[in-house]
This record gives C-alpha cells, sequence and structure tokens, in this order.
C-alpha cells in the first residue's frame, strides 16, 4: 500500500462525467496511462503463460514440422503449414472449416471465462504487459516518477532516458517484425534475403521498415487504444457474454458505502464504536493499475480486458487493512447474486456441439484426402485434331500436386476404350518434389470409329511411384457421325 500512496493526485483518471472513453479527456485528447505494476496471485500466472506465449511466437515459424515450419502462411505460393498439416489452395473448404474452428474456439472462451484472451494471451497485451512497460519502468522508474518528469520540460536527463528507451524500443519491433514477416514467407528465405545486398530484395526492406515502423508506433506510442478503440473483439464481448460467464467484477454488496478511512476508523468499526462502512476504503489502487485506466467499481465496461490487475491490488489492499480477499474478483454475476454459475447451459452446450462437429468433419476430411490432387482440363487452342491417318486427337492438360513430405513421380496410362493411345508432351515419368504441383500436356489419340457421337468419355490412370494408382476420368471430343 505504500508504495502507491499519493499516485491518485499524480495520476488523474476520470476528470468529468463527459469523459467518453478512459484514454480520453472530455475535450477529445489522449489520456497518457501509468499503471501501477500489481504483483500477486494472478499477476505471477499471467507472467508464466506470457513468456511461454512469447517463446512459442518466436519458435512456430522457426520449428519444423514434417520439413514446413509449424505455421507458415505463404500467400505468394498459395501453401499454408499448420503444426504439420499443408494446405493448398485446393483445399478451400478445409482452410474454411479450420477458420471457423478458430473462430468458435474464441467465442467458446469468452463465453466460459469472459475476455480472457484480451488479458492473458493476446499478442498485444502480452507484449505491452512483458517486454515493453517493464523497460520503461527500468529505465524511466515508477509511475508516479515518470508522469511528472513527461509533465515537465525537457532536461538532459529525461533526453537520455527517451534516447534509450526508443532505441531499445526499437530493436524489439525490428525482432518483432523480422519474426511476424516469417510466418508469411518463411524463416529460411527472411535469412537469405537479410544476408543479400539490400537491392537485390528492396520490396522486403521496404516491407520490414513499415512493419517495424507499425510495431514501433502501437507499442511505444498507441498502447492500450488498440485494445479500447480498433480491436472489434471488444465490441463483440457484449454479444457473446452472459450472467454465467465468468469477468471481473467488484462486489458492491461487500464494498458498499465505501469511504476512506484509516487504520484506526477502520478498528474502531470492528469493535462497534462507530458505525461500519463497506470494506472499499476508496483507495483507488483498482483503478492506478488499470492499464486501460477504468473503474472496476462502476461495472464491467467494453475498456476492460481481464488482465486481472486490479484484483491482485485491491487483495493486495485488503491484506494491509485485514479484510479478507476477493473484494474484487474473477466471478460471475450469478455468483455475485448468490446464484450457481453453470458452466454447461443451452449456449455453451451449443456451441460445443457445433466445435466438435466441425472438428470430426475436419479431422475425417483430412484423413481422407489423397496424396495427390489431380485435375485434367483441355489445353488452350482447336477442342480435337483430325491427324492424317484419320484419327481424332485431344490435347489435354494434367495438374498434378504431390501432397506428401516425399519427392514422387508418376506416369500416364490409357484404360478405357482399349484402343486408345496417349502421347507425353516432354519427359516421362513426370518428377515431383515434396508440395510441388506440375502441369503436363498430354495428346489424346482414338480411332475416328470410337466416336458414336461427337462426346466420348475416356478414363485413365495415373501411377506413382509409391504404387498409388488413382484413375480419372475425361471427356474426348471428336466429330459427329
Amino acid at each position: 500500500m505504500g508504495s502507491t500512496k499519493g499516485l491518485g493526485e499524480q495520476v488523474s483518471v476520470l476528470e468529468s462525467p463527459e469523459t467518453v472513453l478512459s484514454t480520453w479527456t472530455s475535450d477529445g485528447k489522449r489520456r497518457w496511462m501509468y499503471p501501477v505494476l500489481s504483483e500477486g496471485f494472478f499477476a505471477r500466472r499471467r507472467k508464466i503463460v506470457g513468456w511461454i506465449l512469447i517463446i512459442l511466437y518466436f519458435a512456430l515459424p522457426v520449428v519444423p514440422i514434417g520439413g514446413h515450419p509449424a505455421v507458415l502462411l505463404d500467400f505468394i505460393h498459395r501453401e499454408f503449414a499448420l503444426f504439420g498439416i499443408i494446405f493448398y489452395p485446393t483445399d478451400t473448404l478445409l482452410l474454411m472449416m479450420t477458420l471457423i474452428l478458430i473462430i468458435l474456439s474464441v467465442i467458446i472462451g469468452t463465453a466460459l471465462l469472459g475476455r480472457v484472451w484480451c488479458g492473458w494471451a493476446c499478442p498485444q497485451t502480452v507484449y505491452l504487459e512483458f517486454v515493453y512497460r517493464p523497460i520503461e519502468r527500468l529505465i524511466e522508474g515508477k509511475e508516479h516518477v515518470r508522469k511528472r518528469r513527461d509533465d515537465g520540460p525537457l532536461t538532459p536527463d529525461k533526453a537520455w532516458r527517451k534516447v534509450v528507451k526508443y532505441g531499445i524500443y526499437l530493436i524489439i519491433s525490428l525482432a518483432l517484425a523480422h519474426t511476424f514477416v516469417a510466418y508469411f514467407v518463411g524463416w529460411h528465405h527472411l535469412v537469405e534475403w537479410m544476408l543479400d545486398k539490400p537491392r537485390d530484395h528492396w520490396g522486403f526492406f521496404v516491407l520490414m521498415a513499415g512493419t517495424t515502423g507499425l510495431v514501433m508506433f502501437d507499442f511505444a506510442n498507441f498502447r492500450e487504444q488498440m485494445c479500447t478503440i480498433a480491436c472489434p473483439y471488444a465490441r463483440m464481448q457484449s454479444v457473446l457474454l452472459d450472467p454465467d460467464s465468468l469477468i471481473v467484477s467488484y462486489d458492491p454488496t461487500r464494498g458498499e458505502p465505501r469511504a476512506r478511512r484509516s487504520k484506526a476508523k477502520l478498528q474502531k468499526e470492528a469493535d462497534g464504536v462507530i458505525p461500519a462502512q463497506g470494506d472499499c476504503i476508496d483507495c483507488g489502487a483498482c483503478v492506478r493499475t488499470c492499464p486501460t485506466g477504468i473503474d472496476i467499481r462502476e461495472g464491467l465496461q467494453m475498456e476492460c480486458i481481464t488482465c486481472t490487475q486490479c484484483i491482485d491490488a485491491c487483495d493486495d489492499i485488503m491484506a494491509h487493512i485485514g479484510k479478507p480477499p476477493g473484494l474484487i474478483s474473477y466471478t460471475s454475476e450469478n455468483n455475485l447474486a448468490g446464484k450457481r454459475t453453470r458452466l454447461m447451459r443451452p449456449r455453451t452446450i451449443l456451441y460445443l456441439v457445433v466445435w466438435l462437429g466441425l472438428a470430426v468433419t475436419l479431422v475425417a476430411t483430412l484423413a481422407m484426402r489423397s496424396n495427390y490432387d489431380i485435375d485434367v482440363g483441355r489445353s488452350v487452342g482447336d477442342p480435337y485434331m483430325v491427324l492424317p491417318d484419320g484419327r481424332i486427337a485431344n490435347r489435354l492438360r494434367f495438374r498434378v500436386r504431390n501432397q506428401t513430405g516425399l519427392p514422387s513421380s508418376f506416369d500416364i496410362k490409357p484404360v478405357s476404350p482399349a484402343n486408345m493411345e496417349i502421347r507425353i508432351v516432354g519427359v516421362s515419368p513426370i518428377t515431383l518434389a515434396p508440395g510441388e504441383m506440375k502441369r503436363t500436356e498430354a495428346w489424346v489419340i482414338l480411332p475416328r470409329t470410337a466416336f458414336t457421337t461427337d462426346k466420348r468419355t475416356a478414363s485413365f490412370h495415373l501411377s506413382f511411384s509409391d504404387n498409388t494408382l488413382i484413375e480419372t476420368s475425361f471427356t474426348l471430343l471428336g466429330p459427329s457421325p
């Protein structure tokens, strides 16, 4: 309690009833946040989760699984790798199902645990609270010192601290930007580009400069406004939450009427000498520690990111004044009202049923997906050609993608009709690297007598080096009898 005493005069949060958002003043200017660090039960666990996520963020585009990065979203080559599963442009349905599963997971998590993603797992919160702000505190000091220095004139002491802080911010932003781009181009290509001359990959350097600038602006300046203004998820939570959802909440039945008083007055209340007030001593610790600057005692607000810092701050105050913890707690509205919190309720059961159905369908579809994606089409030009010997030739295009993790090769052989001939344009068999797609043209030749109409269905075998045999059919065109 001693570390935060008197900070309320330094850090004003709600200047007037006209304030629209906690990050703005009544006249529309930016209100800079100086959240006080509150160590406690939740803070320690958030720090562990945060650093695990930071390690994962840097590791996912680097650590290989099945010959590909754990996560690679290569839009240029239209190839997406997710934990050993490779998705190609022809897997539109699978990609859509995966995206729906991710969105449903967020919806289910919000319905059960509130806005826990924002406070515990969102990269915006994780990096701001566990990387950028700790560096700021280390260089510029505690919150009340930093605010007093920021409000004052530019001095040599203020200047060198700002230069050092933003210099470190720039280095970290460069690392984050490179890692972010690695998710889309692959770490191997990224290293090659960095080692080559800038003029050989000037587009990459422009991209990295822009990405670094955006990361730097976000974490050095925009900060909590990303959560309160830019992020659409904050607007969605009102329809995703219900009275059974877990939220950070203040208990008014225990805390009200709130009143400032000393330990001596609290003791007199306990002894029955003076009338007892609520447990809230109106110290403002919950407001000073909030990274978005809200007063949780006013109820759940859009700006609350469920970071639980106000819980740790309040529990610390309660311990100092001899009151039980939990005046601010991670609970549900029903629990505060004395009702039972139901995790399994109609909406969450419906969400889970849909999620499980999609998950089973996705797994089954992946299990049945062929090792090779084959598409047969007609080459550009005349629909058919009459050869000098009277036979009819169709020029077809075979598009084949190797969806295995091993190199392969294939040949195309006729199946029916029996008198069909196939002439491959180029070298046969055709080789395929892992994940490679090739287009192969072939002449399919039939006697004129094979066409009883102007169309005839032909079947082919694609024989692969791993003993996979796939039969496919296509309609050939010819002259009308």
